[in-house]
């Protein structure tokens, strides 16, 4: 009960009455939550999907309360979690597809490195960070000088000029090196 001061007399102002729908919803949640996250639990591997499914099956619960029988509640929310597994495993299936799908699309689109010598591998790592990114957007990505400035984010004139020098770095680091290197 709250109690307001006024002028004059005093004047009770009682809470509104709670709504009946939630208060169904919280006695339904409250007897029933712990059976339906065992349902979970008991089928899944991981329990952070098995409370992410208690709150879906909870929330239908919610969405359809008028549809809830009024006396066996739980065999209804056992058939309610039974729809959001079956829909979880048909979202996982679809999930693990579609990365098995790009999976095989990257062995296919991005063709395994050519093999380079321990000797030549070595030498590369020699070389400054920006030499080797250099080689590598040239070399590897196949960028063209226009495309290796927009990557370096400088101009065409000073993609060139990097080009040129990391490159005469990367051949006098060979030109030092055993001959089984230069491969």
């Amino acid at each position: 009960m709250t109690h307001i001061l006024t002028r004059g007399p005093v004047r009770v102002i009682e809470p509104p009455p709670p709504d009946p729908r939630l208060v169904r919803f919280e006695e339904l949640f409250t007897c029933h939550h712990d059976d339906v996250l065992r349902y979970f639990v008991r089928r899944l591997d991981i329990r952070a999907d098995a409370a992410d499914l208690v709150a879906e099956t909870f929330l239908v619960a919610w969405r359809r309360l008028d549809d809830v029988p009024k006396g066996e509640i739980l065999p209804w929310l056992y058939g309610v979690a039974r729809r959001v597994l079956s829909n979880h495993r048909r979202g996982e299936s679809r999930r693990h597809g579609l990365a098995d799908r790009l999976r095989d699309d990257l062995r296919t689109a991005v063709p395994a490195p050519e093999p380079v010598s321990v000797e030549a591998a070595e030498v590369f790592q020699q070389l400054s960070d920006t030499d080797r990114e250099v080689l590598s957007l040239a070399a590897w990505e196949g960028l063209d000088t226009t495309q290796l400035a927009a990557a370096l984010g400088c101009s065409r004139n000073a993609a060139m000029v990097r080009l040129h020098r990391a490159r005469r770095r990367l051949e006098r680091l060979l030109d030092n090196t055993p001959a089984g290197a230069k491969s």
